[in-house]
């Protein structure tokens, strides 16, 4: 059994490669102002991704394909993500997990163990 879940996992980060390569040459056939914001973004979002940053994976396609529909309807990108590109960033994040989030949740672990289990005096 163990075998099995080895070989699915690798099959799974196989085929979220092979996906991850389609997806940023769709980014680099965006226009150069669309592909410098998202590289931009694609940076900041690596930064605070947490866990094995899987789930990274599905916000960049959602970003890769906002930003294809944006420029379909001939909007420059600030117009998609406004002129806080930081803040548009942040929002993507905001369901998934951060290593900022794995350090809160760690903070409050470490807390509460070291109080005995309690809210602390």
């Amino acid at each position: 059994m163990f075998r099995w879940l080895t070989v699915a996992y690798w099959r799974d980060v196989s085929r979220q490669k092979r996906e991850f390569k389609a997806t940023q040459a769709r980014v680099n056939a965006l226009p150069d102002d669309y592909r410098f914001v998202y590289r931009r973004i694609e940076k900041y979002l690596w930064h605070r991704a947490g866990g094995d940053g899987m789930e990274m994976l599905t916000v960049l396609t959602d970003l890769t394909e906002l930003f294809e529909s944006g420029v379909a309807n001939g909007q420059t990108v600030l117009e998609l993500t406004g002129e806080d590109v930081a803040a548009f960033a942040d929002e993507l994040l905001a369901s998934t997990r951060t290593y900022t989030g794995d350090w809160h949740e760690q903070l409050n672990k470490d807390v509460r163990r070291h109080l005995g289990g309690g809210e602390g005096r």
